[in-house]
């Protein structure tokens, strides 16, 4: 789960893809819709139970039979009773600091509730369509970079480079023998691929973007982890990417403009103050979101 810049996580419900209609959590239903498959000290475990916590797992496994993870959930909700159970009997459920906890997820439960109330009716097809008709469609893509580099630890390691470069030495070969980045070095002489802005670091970026296809670096880039000497070798715009490409983009996209615009919402409906260290109230100012 990625914190946004409100400070509030995203509410699992709404992180997660959409699951598909056939393992969604289901409705009140009736007994043989809803029947029930496990009973621990006379709690029940019903179909439900375990479709609620079948939507809560990656889509990749929500896809498995029901014959086969229905059991495994099954199993995994009656475990979690059993201890819940043992755990009460143990009188750990009055102790302050379970107490605490147990007070703060069902405050972080009902938070997620107003927040997936708030946020998931707006998550429709078409505002996803009306977002990506604004922010993509017939708008170019982002620039594309291809080019490979050589790592070193000093800067003088890398002017030594530059050197043995501008006397004819094979830009790869040098890779290959001297880089210290093992993700590209050893096994394809340095050759980063293609690449767009947010990929790289920014000075990375900011110096491969300003230099010509088919040239390297005159001068040492030093980025965190060490002095680099780029070869571009070429540029390109990206195709503008399909609506299908971007879906999932634009949806946590929507998520964080949804949130936010609930989080103000609420805040607007309440009074807050804030205290300095010496328990005084501070001067009302706007909170930043």
């Amino acid at each position: 789960m990625a914190l946004l810049a409100s400070s509030f996580i995203v509410p699992p419900a709404l992180a997660a893809s959409p699951a598909p209609a056939a393992t969604k959590p289901a409705a009140p239903a009736t007994a043989d819709q809803n029947p029930l498959l496990a009973s621990v000290n006379g709690q029940d475990i019903r179909l439900n139970d375990v479709r609620q916590a079948m939507a809560t797992m990656p889509e990749q496994l929500r896809k498995l039979p029901d014959n086969i993870i229905v059991p495994i959930l099954l199993n995994q909700l009656v475990d979690q009773r059993a201890i819940q159970v043992a755990a009460a009997k143990a009188g750990l459920d009055k102790q302050p600091d379970v107490q605490q906890q147990m007070q703060q997820a069902a405050q972080n439960a009902l938070q997620n509730a107003y927040l997936s109330a708030q946020v998931a009716p707006t998550l429709t097809d078409d505002a996803v369509k009306a977002y990506y008709d604004k922010n993509y469609a017939n708008k170019p893509g982002a620039e594309e970079i291809h080019a490979r580099h050589i790592l070193v630890q000093t800067e003088a390691e890398a002017n030594d480079v530059i050197k043995q470069l501008k006397a004819g030495a094979d830009f790869g070969q040098l890779a290959t023998k001297l880089s210290k980045d093992p993700g590209s070095a050893k096994q394809n002489g340095g050759d980063l691929g293609w690449f767009k802005k947010g990929d790289m670091l920014p000075t990375f970026w900011d110096a491969a973007s300003a230099m010509q296809p088919n040239t390297f670096s005159q001068t040492p880039v030093h980025t965190q982890y060490g002095w680099h000497v780029i070869q571009v070798l070429g540029k390109r715009t990206a195709p503008t990417p399909t609506l299908d490409a971007t879906r999932d983009q634009i949806r946590q996209k929507l998520i964080q403009e949804g949130v936010q615009k609930a989080v103000s919402n609420a805040l607007a409906q309440v009074k807050v103050v804030r205290y300095g260290p010496d328990g005084k109230p501070l001067p009302e100012q706007p909170a930043a979101h």
